[in-house]
């Protein structure tokens, strides 16, 4: 096949192509070019799309003897990545942009452009498994078998026609052995850190960045009962289940800790309350992404709404005709946020089924 390998500049990518072109595939790199200006983003491997990145990308593709090529899509970032993140916080929402980058830019974008192009497939270093029906799969994607780097919850905002054309081929691996056999092949990248943190926003100042541009707008910190306890600057400042940085001089009556439990962005209205405020029973999502059968009715599945956060068992029905879905836990959660998303889990023998997801827009 010809295949398009995603070059992030890191180690993951880098045993990922080498990979596919052990495998006998006609490999392509491309590393992805998403900032207007190549210096506003993190240096010193925080990031992943820096010109430190792109370099070592570079080197990695000379060393397999690869073309590498390096593709602008810095207006679709902008568009489809930062305005997105800016927007869903001036609705009160708490975003996670590097899932949206997956969705728009890493993929969708990618293989609009690649199979344009006449490629077959995406290659990538993500953590996760997907063994396509062709290879005598069954097409479903898994979770990756190293638990602590799995990352089948960043793909599962992708929609079926993208997961149909992937390929992740370190997913099967646990990430000590893709840096021990980056070393063997001779990359400079195999000791390099992961790449972590918003790429867009250089100095990790998410609020000032936020406040540049959204600007100031005043509300009230209120209780649960509605008792105003102090005027804010902008709703966008605060994320639900925030407990420091509120500066609320008059304790709780209960002289417990307080929570931001709720975000009304039209209202300017940020309310909080005790620890038990933020359980979460219900979730309610939309945008939904179809990637099992399963996904046409009532099932039970475990749902997970952080990169990193626990699966929970819960019961899904799923609304075909209003895109939606409401997802009933056995198992509370803790300060679920409007804008995350909820990726929907099958448990299997083979590894955890990625059957589908949605973007929340409410809790109870």
């Amino acid at each position: 096949m010809r295949v398009l390998a995603a070059m992030s500049g890191g180690v993951d990518s880098a045993v990922a192509a080498a990979r596919a072109v052990a495998a006998g595939h006609e490999v392509i790199g491309v590393h992805l070019a998403l900032s207007r200006d190549p210096q506003s983003v993190r240096e010193s491997s925080r990031g992943c799309c820096s010109l430190e990145d792109s370099a070592d990308a570079r080197r990695v593709c000379d060393k397999l003897g690869i073309p590498f090529y390096v593709w602008d899509f810095s207006d679709r970032f902008q568009a489809d990545v930062i305005d997105d993140f800016v927007d869903s916080y001036a609705r009160g929402e708490t975003p996670n942009p590097c899932l949206r980058c997956n969705e728009k830019i890493k993929f969708e974008a990618l293989l609009e452009r690649g199979i344009a192009l006449g490629f077959d497939a995406v290659v990538t270093g993500h953590y996760a498994q997907l063994t396509q029906v062709a290879d005598g799969g069954d097409g479903y994607l898994r979770r990756g078998i190293d638990p602590e780097k799995d990352q089948s919850y960043v793909l599962g905002v992708l929609g079926a026609h993208e997961i149909a054309h992937c390929m992740f081929p370190v997913g099967d691996t646990l990430k000590p052995e893709i840096r021990k056999e980056a070393a063997e092949m001779g990359f400079s990248v195999a000791t390099k850190p992961d790449s972590y943190d918003i790429c867009f926003i250089p100095d990790g100042n998410t609020q000032a960045f936020l406040g540049k541009r959204i600007g100031l707008r005043p509300g009230m910190i209120v209780d649960t009962k509605g008792t105003v306890l102090k005027e804010h600057d902008g709703a966008w400042n605060y994320t639900i289940g925030q407990r420091k940085g509120l500066d609320i001089k008059q304790p709780a009556a209960d002289g417990r800790p307080r929570y931001v439990t709720d975000i009304d962005a039209a209202s300017g209205t940020v309310t909080v309350g005790s620890r038990e405020d933020l359980d979460v029973h219900r979730i309610e999502a939309d945008r939904l992404k179809y990637l099992h059968p399963a996904m046409q009715a009532s099932f039970a599945a475990e749902v997970q709404v952080r990169a990193h956060g626990e699966a929970v068992p819960c019961q899904v029905t799923v609304d075909q005709a209003s895109d939606r879905m409401e997802i009933v836990l056995a198992t509370p959660l803790y300060g679920v946020a409007r804008g995350q998303a909820a990726v929907i889990y099958l448990p299997d023998a083979a590894g955890d089924i990625v059957a589908g997801s949605g973007t929340i827009i409410g809790t109870a």
